[in-house]
């Protein structure tokens, strides 16, 4: 996938990329173009991680996936087993 990706596209594949938890994404409408993810237990009533991407980032697929493999490693290292996932071709 070399096409940039779109928003929606973009956070369509970060909450699989965290599954089975949730994942919810906002942008502030500062006009920086930053989306914050967190990711939230199935019971939505702990966070498990957040992190900060750059229209930069989540619109290549290549810098996206770098982004959601080091979270999804991060919430590994903590304990947290997530499903199988690569960033889709």
């Amino acid at each position: 996938m070399n096409t940039p990706l779109r928003f929606n596209e973009a956070l369509l594949i970060a909450d699989r990329a965290f599954r089975p938890f949730q994942c919810v994404a906002w942008s502030p409408q500062d006009g920086t173009g930053v989306i914050s993810i967190s990711v939230i237990d199935r019971t939505s009533t702990r966070l498990l991680g957040r992190t900060q991407l750059s229209s930069d980032t989540y619109t290549d697929p290549a810098q996206l996936a770098d982004a959601l493999t080091r979270s999804r490693e991060e919430l590994r290292s903590q304990g947290f087993d997530l499903a199988p996932w690569s960033m889709p071709e």
